[in-house]
């Protein structure tokens, strides 16, 4: 066969690109000292080898890093092995035996595929009149991601990615860490009830701009998370959390082509993450 000379033709997704697409990062940035869970090892950086500590004949210098952090840390997605109940993981794996070795083989991040998929916005706050963001401690109900779908004019399919925007987001870069933190004040977010309704519309995957994804009540902090079972446990979705989403709300983007690729990380419960939200041009 003789190869086209058009390297788009045939390529719908090539052509697209060479179009001109518009990408919106939905991932925040690593740095040390950034809000997260305390659950979880904090992140930290450092230089083992700065310019100037090796200098080659040449006169070359190379500088090197070298990170530590949980996978649970920033922008991240939650595997299947990242949660059970009453011992048991999704599929109905004891928790305990599946994690011999030091290694989740069967529900660890590395199993989680690349995702390139419709995504869905579900921008909260603007459809039920929350101004800059749902209060905390609120629980984002069914009736409000129903009210916000139907607002926006964008369904939920199955395979979709909803990405679900209560405007905690904005405290991320808050000098009060503790603030989008939320321990003692609450967080908003989805309960039990959401997740049943977003696990019921057979998504893939569902992300918020918190820390936990879920509703934490004032004085709570993680002490429960119904979602997480809900999701993870009961119907293999995966959950991204700590995700930017003010950016693509204020443009009033609320569907698009979502970009993940979790990194292969053989048997653990999560892994870091930088999502995109890709629009194309004519």
């Amino acid at each position: 066969m003789t190869p086209s000379t058009n390297a788009s033709a045939g390529d719908p997704l090539l052509a697209a690109v060479r179009r001109g697409v518009t990408v919106y990062d939905l991932g925040r940035r690593l740095s040390v000292g950034m809000p997260q869970s305390p659950n979880h090892p904090a992140y930290w950086h450092s230089l083992p080898r700065r310019h100037g500590d090796m200098v080659r004949s040449d006169g070359g210098s190379a500088a090197n890093d070298m990170i530590t952090m949980g996978t649970h840390v920033g922008t991240h997605i939650d595997a299947l092995a990242h949660v059970s109940h009453l011992g048991r993981l999704h599929g109905g794996a004891d928790a305990v035996e599946a994690g011999q070795g030091g290694r989740y083989v069967e529900l660890g991040a590395h199993t989680i595929a690349p995702m390139v998929r419709r995504g869905v916005l579900l921008d909260v706050p603007r459809a039920i009149g929350a101004g800059e963001g749902c209060g905390a401690g609120y629980e984002i109900t069914p009736d409000d991601l129903a009210a916000t779908e139907a607002a926006q004019g964008t369904p939920i399919d199955a395979g979709d990615v909803a990405l679900v925007r209560s405007g905690w987001g904005r405290f991320f870069d808050h000098p009060d860490r503790t603030v989008y933190m939320g321990l003692e004040s609450g967080v908003p977010g989805v309960g039990e009830a959401g997740a049943t309704w977003l696990a019921g519309r057979r998504v893939h995957a569902a992300g918020a701009d918190t820390i936990a994804f879920e509703c934490l009540r004032p004085g709570a902090a993680h002490s429960v998370l119904p979602a997480h079972r809900v999701l993870l446990v009961e119907h293999g979705v995966y959950i991204i959390e700590a995700m930017a989403l003010d950016e693509l709300a204020a443009a009033g983007v609320h569907e698009f082509t979502f970009v993940l690729a979790p990194l292969p990380l053989f048997g653990a419960t999560g892994s870091p993450v930088r999502p995109l939200a890709m629009i194309g041009h004519g």
